[in-house]
């Protein structure tokens, strides 16, 4: 598998899996990030990711290769929800696999935290309230056009 892709669907964690799995592989570590129901004191309902596939796929693919190759992972990928989320859907799925776990842990944590601060994803929260609000955007936008 290893890739990076965006997903306008529900992801199917077995699926997932079952593509990064490896006898050669004596550890495999996932990530999975959900839409929880609050952030910042506000009840959140729902989160809307909006995606510029072209670069996030893009940058995406070279994450996972600068994984696979700093940390000697057998494999990788990660796949990132856009559109509608509802309470406890997946936004975000990471996998990595590998001889040991300590390259797979490390893999799989390098690859979700450098996704969080370099791809063009933008996420807008909507609240109880009736608010709606877009997160980390400034951020966003800052890692993408330094990536370009």
């Amino acid at each position: 598998m290893n890739t990076f892709q965006v997903a306008g669907q529900t992801i199917d964690v077995t699926a997932f899996r079952k593509e990064l799995c490896d006898p050669g592989c004596g550890a495999y570590v996932q990530f999975e990030g959900w839409v929880r129901d609050h952030n910042e004191g506000q009840q959140v309902l729902r989160l809307e990711y909006e995606v510029y596939a072209p670069l996030a796929i893009k940058e995406g693919q070279r994450i996972i290769e600068e994984a696979m190759t700093r940390f000697g992972l057998s494999h990788a990928a990660a796949i990132h929800r856009s559109g509608v989320l509802n309470l406890t859907d997946i936004a975000v799925i990471v996998g990595a696999a590998s001889a040991h776990r300590a390259a797979a842990f490390e893999g799989c944590r390098y690859i979700i935290d450098q996704v969080k601060t370099r791809l063009p994803i933008w996420k807008k929260e909507h609240y109880a309230s009736g608010a709606a609000e877009w997160v980390n955007c400034q951020r966003c936008a800052e890692a993408a056009h330094s990536h370009a």
